[in-house]
């Protein structure tokens, strides 16, 4: 079984960037699609970005796309969400998933879920 480890959240300033990382252990991510989802309180969770198991591809939520990447190295069995222009919108937990399937732009088929990284955009 994959199990997911987010880390690198944390607060800053509009207009900011931050570096988010999901690293999986137990079993490797190499073979698995990933994505990024973001849940604010009170709100849905939502898709962010997703990239296939060979990074060939990568899709973004209208509202982040142009501002935020997407990148994998299987051989570290790791995933990036680098976020720039951050705004006080994008403040929510930050979670990192794994699918056999792609896309993958709802939870619904999303394998595996690592425990989430907060992210506060706020002057």
């Amino acid at each position: 079984q994959v199990r997911l480890v987010e880390s690198g959240g944390g607060s800053v300033q509009p207009g900011g960037s931050l570096t988010l990382s999901c690293a999986g252990s137990e079993r490797a991510i190499t073979g698995y699609s990933m994505a990024w989802f973001r849940q604010a309180p009170g709100k849905e969770r939502e898709f962010v970005a997703s990239i296939t198991w060979d990074g060939a591809r990568t899709d973004f939520s209208n509202s982040v796309s142009g501002r935020f990447a997407i990148s994998r190295d299987n051989a570290k069995s790791a995933l990036w969400l680098q976020m720039s222009s951050l705004r006080p919108e994008d403040t929510a937990v930050y979670y990192c998933a794994a699918s056999a399937l792609y896309p993958m732009s709802t939870p619904r088929l999303v394998a595996a879920w690592g425990q989430g990284t907060q992210v506060t955009v706020s002057s």
